[in-house]
This record gives C-alpha cells, sequence and structure tokens, in this order.
C-alpha cells in the first residue's frame, strides 16, 4: 500500500513539475513561431502522424458513392481548379505566391490521391485540417461537389500538364451551365443547433466577437454575443427575433449600410443554424 501510494505521489510531483516546465517556456517565447522557421524533423513527423491516424479514425466509417461519372470528375476539376491549386497548385502549374510561404507547405495532391482512400481525401475535404492552411468546405460546397472534389483527386495522379490545361480551359470558354452553381441550400432540413454552432467558427464570427462556447481571439472589435436574445433590438434597427436574426447575419450590409458587420455570404441554412446556437445562449 504505501508502495503505491509512494508512485501515485512521484507521479503527481512529475505531473506539477512537467505543468510548470511547459508553463514556463510559453512564458519565455522562446519557440520561434515565424513561418520562415520550419519545424524539426521529430516535430514534423509527430504532427503528420497524428493528423493521418485522425483522418483514418474518423473517416473510417464513410461509404463512397461511385465516383466513375466523368461529369462529376469534369465538375471536380472545375472546383479544384477555382478553390484548391492556389495553394497545391496543379499537373505544370505551381501553387500562388502566398502559399508557397505557408509552413507547413501544403501537400502535393498527387502523391496523397495515390496514397490516401476516397473516404480519406473525402473527409480532408469537408472538414479541414486543424492547425494548418487547410480550410474545411463543409460550409462552402456541397455534398455532391465535395465528392465531386474526391473524384477528381483521384484522378490528379495521372493527368498531365497539357491534359489539365486543355480541360480547365475548355471549361473557362464555355457558358456556365446549371452544373457549374452548387445547388441550392436543403431548406428543408432541420435546423441544428451544434451545427449553428460550428458554422459561427467557419465564418470567423468569434475574431470579432466574444461567443460563449466558441473558442477564438476573443477581440472586442463588436459586441458579446453572450444573452442576445434578452436585447431590445439586433444592430439598433431590428426586432430580436430569430427571422431577424437570420436577415441580420445574411444580410448586414442591406439593413445597416456601412455597419463594420460584413457581407460574408451566409446561406440561410447555415443563417438559420447560427442564430439557433446564439439563442440558446442564456
Amino acid at each position: 500500500m504505501r508502495r503505491r501510494m509512494r508512485i501515485v505521489t512521484w507521479l503527481i510531483v512529475a505531473g506539477v513539475i512537467g505543468i510548470a516546465a511547459g508553463a514556463t517556456f510559453v512564458a519565455s517565447g522562446v519557440y520561434n513561431v515565424a513561418a520562415v522557421e520550419q519545424h524539426t524533423a521529430p516535430v514534423f513527423w509527430t504532427l503528420y502522424a497524428a493528423m493521418r491516424q485522425s483522418v483514418r479514425h474518423h473517416a473510417a466509417q464513410i461509404q463512397p458513392p461511385s465516383l466513375d461519372d466523368p461529369t462529376l470528375t469534369e465538375r471536380g476539376r472545375a472546383l479544384y481548379d477555382e478553390h484548391c491549386r492556389q495553394c497545391h497548385g496543379a499537373p505544370g502549374i505551381a501553387p500562388e505566391p502566398f502559399a508557397l510561404g505557408l509552413t507547413p507547405t501544403p501537400l502535393n495532391l498527387a502523391n496523397m490521391a495515390r496514397e490516401w482512400p476516397a473516404r480519406d481525401l473525402f473527409w480532408v475535404v469537408k472538414n479541414g485540417i486543424k492547425m494548418s492552411a487547410m480550410p474545411a468546405w463543409e460550409f462552402r460546397l456541397s455534398e455532391q461537389d465535395l465528392w465531386a472534389v474526391t473524384a477528381y483527386l483521384q484522378r490528379l495522379p495521372g493527368e498531365s500538364p497539357a491534359q489539365y490545361r486543355a480541360a480547365v480551359g475548355q471549361r473557362r470558354d464555355r457558358p456556365p451551365t446549371s452544373a457549374d452553381r452548387t445547388p441550392p441550400d436543403v431548406l428543408s432540413a432541420a435546423v441544428n443547433r451544434d451545427r449553428g454552432k460550428t458554422a459561427l467558427r467557419q465564418y470567423a464570427c468569434a475574431t470579432c466577437h466574444d461567443i460563449p462556447g466558441v473558442v477564438g481571439a476573443d477581440a472586442p472589435v463588436g459586441p458579446p454575443l453572450a444573452a442576445i436574445s434578452r436585447r431590445g433590438a439586433i444592430a439598433g434597427l431590428l426586432a430580436n427575433d430569430l427571422t431577424s436574426m437570420v436577415r441580420w447575419i445574411r444580410d448586414p450590409q442591406h439593413v445597416h449600410p456601412g455597419s463594420a458587420m460584413p457581407d460574408l455570404g451566409v446561406t440561410e441554412r447555415d443563417a438559420r443554424d447560427m442564430a439557433e446556437y446564439l439563442y440558446s445562449l442564456r
């Protein structure tokens, strides 16, 4: 019994020392966060291995649809050229200059597509990667478009620079069709408070507002949103109800021209979910 108590005591002491050492290291400012300073090889390997295992775990239950439709691949290529090429490049095309300055450098997707199954690629495109420059596209693209990008990624390793340029050039030269437009919101979807909380992060609301439950910069640019349902009006102009909140989130510059609140391109579905979460704050 005494031996066990001694071991527990030593573990507690070791834990306290570890926490103190970590706090001291952070407070010292010695760690260089500059993007021009690369990760050490062990740190990079650890981060990559943790990311890869996390993706495998969270994507394990995804069942990909058939991705052999040439129309789906063509749509995916167009979306890739519009949203992904800037950071990851394309066959024979370099990433944009800003992407070359990122740390870690965006991965070569041609190599990833050879090694990663479709479900893993889809999960990353949809959810993004925390602590990297890889964004989540769940709130920007429809489910069908997310699979279209995945379908094209599987074809990417075998596409030559000439093939890519020709296919992209042909699409740019012709008038847009209905297939080029992302399907509208599924307004019949039930309002989802938890999804609204995620949407508030995805639209960067916490960079201006303090929002309970949403971790962010907490910068006092805009008013704090705690207990917003109990306030007299929205922006001093609209009745404080869910319908008005959705309107304000979607179109603040029309409601109040010149307001510091920007139009963020929030969809109707996302705005309804965001408003539902905000009105749950008491």
